[in-house]
């Protein structure tokens, strides 16, 4: 049914793109402009009377841009062919109708081409900023340009699918509440982060486990300090937590060092009585060969350089006292070595942990696809900076990644670039790892 009513636009668009030049270099045509006029704008605010299907004004627009620009194109091929074929006809004793009907097609054309991509530039979360590049560069090279539309249809077709597929799927379990666990969640944030109140670390994870019945809340710890004290920071804001709410624990999801410092929480500061669980996510356990090696290498000048700024920095974006150094030692295989064999799991706490791989660097997004090479000389198979070995810690460990070169890096793991990766739905994999929780009491 779609693809009838975008051959009938583009046939509506190539129709009243030759209309003024073409049909009414003969008068008994004239008739027929108004009418075709008249549909093709309509055709240009509603291209398909069927996003009623669709779950958000977001998904209908650039729906919608898609077909626009879908139908640009049967009609640039149509209009091309049709003055190939009348320029036999008409030329050179009606040049003046050719002329106006080229002009005419460029102006139609062109309503169509920037009603469309304004449309999914404007809505499309997953073209990024690397395909809107593209698109603008190429958009002035024959050939290339007709590549580079095709593939952001494409990225933005499959981004409607899969969006509108997901929310149909959370309002058919809705009822369900899978991610309702008897303890609220407690997400936790890695180093060199914080807990931004416009601008989520976990990306859109929290609005798909809130959908599907899970409570939230958020470590609101500074960005960058030693295990220790992150790890007092931490168990304050857990003792709050049940403190305010009578929720007796939590279960703890922590990203990256975030998994050390709750581990030290939990075994040095008192706040294991108050946990249920903890979740640690692509966790150096086993620490970074790689960070020994920088902070051996890098002269001391340099590293109190990078350290002064990174922490003056962060004083500005709400931290009190960051401590770029103490926080990267505490990274290091020596240390995570020291750390297992004085901090030993709690009584009573499941233990999980997740790790991935990112299968090779020109996947992975800045920083991580400079950072993977050097990890992987390091320490080996690694997420763009945690190696796959280190992960693992506790009861049940589960690994991740995907066939074929993407594979699924460090900052994957907490969605933070927002990207749909093919074989790997993040905000799904984070539903059931919470519907897990549910499931074993927790």
């Amino acid at each position: 049914m779609k693809f009838i009513f975008r051959a009938a636009d583009g046939l509506l668009f190539a129709l009243a793109a030759c209309m003024t030049g073409l049909l009414c270099w003969r008068p008994a045509l004239w008739p027929v402009l108004p009418p075709t006029v008249v549909l093709s704008l309509l055709a240009n605010v509603f291209p398909t009377p069927l996003y009623g299907r669709y779950r958000t004004a977001r998904l209908r627009i650039c729906a919608a841009g898609c077909d626009l620009l879908i139908s640009f194109l049967t009609a640039a091929a149509l209009t091309a062919a049709a003055h190939v074929t009348a320029a036999f006809y008409v030329l050179p004793a009606h040049g003046w109708a050719f002329a106006m009907s080229c002009l005419t097609a460029v102006a139609v054309l062109s309503v169509v081409f920037w009603n469309g991509i304004i449309r999914v530039y404007a809505t499309s979360v997953q073209l990024g900023v690397r395909i809107r590049v593209i698109g603008l560069l190429c958009g002035w090279i024959p050939v290339v340009h007709l590549i580079a539309l095709i593939r952001i249809i494409s990225v933005c077709a499959e981004e409607v699918r899969f969006e509108n597929e997901k929310i149909l799927c959370d309002e058919k379990r809705r009822g369900e509440r899978i991610c309702q666990t008897r303890y609220p969640i407690l997400l936790v944030h890695g180093v060199f982060f914080r807990d931004f109140r416009y601008l989520n670390y976990w990306g859109r994870i929290p609005k798909a486990l809130e959908t599907n019945g899970a409570v939230l809340f958020y470590g609101n710890h500074q960005s960058a300090l030693s295990v220790a004290d992150s790890a007092a920071e931490l168990t304050e804001r857990i003792r709050q937590i049940v403190q305010e709410t009578g929720c007796q624990k939590v279960n703890i999801i922590a990203h990256s060092k975030g998994g050390l410092d709750c581990r030290y929480a939990i075994s040095r500061c008192g706040a294991a009585p108050y946990v249920a669980s903890l979740t640690t996510i692509n966790t150096p356990h086993r620490g970074c060969l790689f960070a020994d090696y920088l902070l051996k290498k890098v002269p001391d000048g340099m590293k109190n350089t990078i350290a002064s700024g990174y922490n003056a920095a962060l004083k500005k974006m709400g931290d009190t006292t960051p401590d770029f150094i103490a926080s990267v030692t505490d990274l290091t295989a020596e240390s995570c070595r020291v750390l297992n064999e004085t901090v030993p799991d709690a009584d009573g706490i499941f233990y999980q942990s997740v790790g991935s791989r990112l299968n090779r660097a020109l996947d992975g997004r800045f920083p991580l696809n400079f950072s993977y090479p050097i990890a992987k000389y390091f320490d080996g198979p690694n997420d763009g900076l945690v190696a796959e070995t280190a992960c693992e810690w506790g009861e049940k460990f589960t690994f991740l990644t995907t066939e074929g070169h993407r594979g699924i890096s460090h900052g994957d793991m907490i969605d933070l670039n927002r990207e749909n990766i093919k074989g790997f739905d993040v905000r799904e994999f984070y539903v059931q790892l919470v519907a897990d929780l549910k499931n074993r009491g927790l």
